[in-house]
């Protein structure tokens, strides 16, 4: 029973119009998964994340994972699933949080987008708070932070020369590509005129590293993002790697340290999602002590630290804006992304002053 008040903690009923076609899924699993269950099939959503949809599918004890594109008239990125489908299939024989991938398919006849299966993990995701049945405590809390950091030393430490990810990613030139492309982004969902993105993005671009060293990267490393077994000694889960490419481990690191929120830092960083982060609470690090373990773990020289956690920020606000862009556009309509241009222009303004500091 524990099991069963454990998966549904952190699913809902599916959302109205974020429905999935159940007969032809259902017919679709059958034809492509040998051993299923004959009971019916069974669909939840989950309720975190701004973009891809995700759902809990279950058939008697069988379980998977469904993501699929947002709604609305973003152009179904077939090809950007496909590439997290194998990007996953080369890192987790390597690297134990991975979800085990199951399928693929870009068949639009069965639920109108192409969508992804893989396996459905259990334990804990810590997003504002604790839940209620943990007693929080500093040990905790420095734990939850260093396993978040021997994790990502882990990942940065795999040799993608072993696996195919050199193919599906450009190491060469990687923040040079990087800048410009979320310049580019910024710049085509811009909705407000900003006289701090005018700034960082001259800044930005001046800034550039000559060189770096290169690594699988996950580019969407957070707390949320991770799942620990019941006792926090563990990280048994990391999601979302629709980012993840071979590049710069510090650019990996930087956008960490993003959404690494501290309990000083001013209200306008700390508030900006709504919610908190648990990272404020006492025991987890400060991003300079993350930065330190880091470098002192993975033996990388960080003192450049100052223009990827800028960019960092510069980043966060671009996805902001290209929510707010579509919520201002009418493609979507929930009203969570209502206020996210005053989110994004704090953003820019922290970043703004993160570059001079």
């Amino acid at each position: 029973m524990h099991m069963h008040k454990q998966i549904d903690l952190d699913t809902i009923p599916v959302r109205q119009g974020e429905e999935l076609d159940i007969v032809s899924l259902e017919w679709f699993l059958r034809k492509n998964i040998d051993g299923l269950p004959y009971d019916r099939l069974e669909i939840r959503q989950f309720s975190a994340g701004h973009s891809n949809l995700t759902y809990q599918l279950r058939i008697a004890e069988w379980e998977a994972v469904l993501r699929r594109p947002p709604l609305g008239p973003v152009a179904p990125k077939a090809h950007d699933m496909e590439r997290e489908q194998r990007i996953i299939s080369e890192i987790q024989p390597l690297f134990s949080p991975v979800p085990k991938p199951i399928l693929f398919t870009d068949d639009l006849s069965v639920i109108g987008s192409p969508f992804q299966l893989m396996e459905r993990k259990h334990g804990t995701v810590l997003d504002t708070s604790y839940p209620e049945w943990i007693q929080p405590a500093e040990e905790l809390g420095k734990r939850i932070s260093s396993i978040m950091i021997d994790k990502l030393v882990e990942l940065h430490s795999i040799d993608y020369r072993k696996t195919k990810l050199g193919e599906l990613s450009k190491p060469e030139g990687f923040m040079e590509r990087q800048i410009h492309g979320w310049i580019r982004r910024y710049e085509q969902a811009k909705t407000d005129d900003l006289k701090e993105a005018d700034f960082l993005i001259s800044w930005l671009v001046k800034h550039i590293p000559k060189k770096h060293e290169t690594s699988v990267i996950h580019y969407d490393y957070k707390l949320n993002n991770a799942m620990f077994n019941e006792d926090f000694t563990k990280m048994n889960g990391l999601f979302d790697w629709e980012m993840s490419t071979v590049g710069d481990p510090l650019a990996d690191l930087g956008v960490a340290l993003g959404y690494w929120l501290q309990e000083d830092d001013p209200d306008l960083l700390k508030k900006g999602f709504g919610k908190t982060s648990v990272t404020v609470q006492p025991g987890f690090m400060s991003r300079q002590e993350f930065i330190e373990e880091y470098a002192r773990r993975s033996g990388r020289d960080v003192s450049g630290m100052n223009f990827y956690l800028t960019f960092a920020y510069f980043k966060l606000a671009v996805i902001l804006q290209q929510i707010y862009y579509r919520y201002k556009m009418g493609q979507t309509k929930d009203f969570r992304f209502a206020r996210f241009n005053y989110t994004v222009r704090n953003l820019m303004s922290y970043a703004a002053h993160i570059a001079i500091s």
